[in-house]
């Protein structure tokens, strides 16, 4: 018995321990716990600010701020066996993202660390995560530069002799690649999965759970529709006009943000309409700052006045920083993109006003007045009814919404430490970037861990289904 926080803990020395290396924020963490009802037993990161938010969320683990090199397995164990050890090293030194910059043999190599827990105390499984790139680990070579880039002759020899380290030490071993959207989280996030077992069954990969709208299992309610961008979207967050910003947008984001109101609002045959639930579909804006009016869908819209007043609200994700992306963004009736380290991710938003055959438009500043009726650029048709977009307002999505397309759970603090210590934004949004999709790992410890696993937690019951 020991006490903790003020509660009294039983430490069980018969269970299964389950290891977090690498454990960042908690994604992994809170996966794991919502497939077994408890903390993971040990988490391990050098990131101060990544095992604080850890902290935070799951104060009931052991946390050691220390390069996953500097922890010994044997030590941290204290003799009891480890059920599952999961380890997320990092990816940057890997993804596609990296471009041709050069990269770290250090980083690279942490990866192995897997092997040294393996010799060390022998999980009997071992789950690894990383970008698809991973697959391509090989040696290093110098450029004319004098920098170490990938040796493309050699490509994938160390990612191989890594599985041979596993299949030497007894371990069987299987990758396969996972979307996060097809295990219930709002985000399309791709990565390679790596299992290792030694207990002798079968690995087993978890089968999708939602899929496309029109799949035939989805129709036959076998599997749930993908989560969209619009479950996660804070529709009580104003996006202010493009045109009024005190610092104009550069001509690469007015680009993306054409092409989406191209894509999305001009040339569909269904605009994304904001829920009439959010009350955020008519804006009054005056001199002196702006205020926000709300009316239903199912009502008439108020009168207009010669200011602007907007009657639907149309949208769609446009992305930035996004190098030669050339895209035209996202649809809201789609799972998110990607989630990095810096977000990309804008919420874009066509105010409507009712068009009746003399195109109506206007300014900021200024009484509607009447365009000629060859000036359609911006015209929408909305079940019959033409409407004519009146002003594009843009807003970054916010730290909450990015986590909640992650797959957290609303509960999940991510704006706090567990000292009340207040995290910037930049650090939150650092912090999802880096994070595992917790349904990624709950679903792989259903399918592969079973015998350890509940059917609710505090966390399930918090999270959408």
């Amino acid at each position: 018995m020991c006490s903790k926080g003020g509660r009294i803990l039983q430490l069980d020395l018969f269970r299964e321990i389950i290891v977090d290396n690498f454990a960042g924020g908690g994604g992994a963490s809170t996966g794991i716990e919502m497939a077994t009802g408890i903390s993971v037993d040990i988490a391990i990161n050098h990131d101060p600010a990544a095992i604080a938010m850890h902290k935070t969320n799951h104060p009931d683990t052991e946390h050691y701020c220390e390069s996953v090199w500097d922890v010994d397995p044997r030590k941290v164990v204290k003799g009891r066996k480890v059920g599952l050890c999961w380890l997320s090293p990092d990816c940057k030194h890997f993804s596609k993202a990296k471009g041709g910059k050069p990269v770290s043999k250090k980083i690279r190599g942490l990866a192995w660390v897997a092997i040294n827990w393996a010799i060390s105390v022998r999980p009997r499984v071992i789950m690894l995560e990383n970008v698809e790139e991973f697959k391509t680990w090989g040696p290093l070579k110098l450029n004319n530069k004098g920098e170490w880039v990938p040796d493309p002759d050699k490509k994938g020899m160390t990612f191989q002799s890594f599985i041979k380290s596993f299949k030497a030490l007894g371990y069987q071993v299987e990758t396969r690649e996972l979307k996060a959207c097809d295990y219930g989280a709002p985000t399309t996030r791709k990565r390679l999965f790596l299992i290792a077992r030694c207990d002798g069954k079968q690995i087993t990969w978890p089968e999708a759970t939602h899929g496309e709208p029109n799949e035939l299992n989805v129709q036959l309610g076998i599997k749930k529709p993908y989560r969209t961008a619009g479950e996660v979207i804070d529709w009580s967050i104003p996006a202010p006009s493009i045109f009024t910003r005190k610092i104009p947008l550069k001509e690469n984001s007015l680009l993306r943000i054409s092409r989406g109101l191209k894509k999305y609002v001009i040339d569909t045959d269904e605009p994304y309409i904001v829920d009439d639930k959010a009350y955020f579909v008519q804006h009054y804006y005056t001199h002196q700052g702006s205020e926000t009016r709300a009316s239903s869908l199912d009502e008439p819209i108020a009168t207009i006045p010669t200011a602007n007043r907007f009657g639907l609200v149309a949208a769609f994700l446009a992305k930035h920083y996004g190098g030669n992306y050339k895209g035209s963004g996202i649809g809201i009736d789609e799972p998110l993109h990607t989630i990095t380290m810096k977000d990309h991710h804008s919420l874009v938003q066509a105010f409507l006003i009712k068009y009746y055959g003399s195109d109506v438009g206007q300014s900021l500043n200024e009484p509607l007045h009447t365009i000629t009726t060859r000036d359609r650029f911006g015209l929408v048709t909305i079940k019959g009814q033409e409407y004519k977009i009146v002003d594009i307002g843009m807003r970054m999505l916010q730290p909450h919404e990015l986590f909640k397309a992650q797959g957290f759970p609303d509960s999940y603090i991510i704006d706090r430490d567990y000292k009340s210590n207040r995290y910037p934004k930049t650090a939150q949004v650092a912090r999802c970037g880096n994070s595992v999709p917790p349904p990624f790992a709950e679903h792989l410890v259903r399918a592969n861990l079973p015998e350890i696993c509940v059917e609710n937690t505090r966390y399930r019951t918090a999270v959408a289904n």
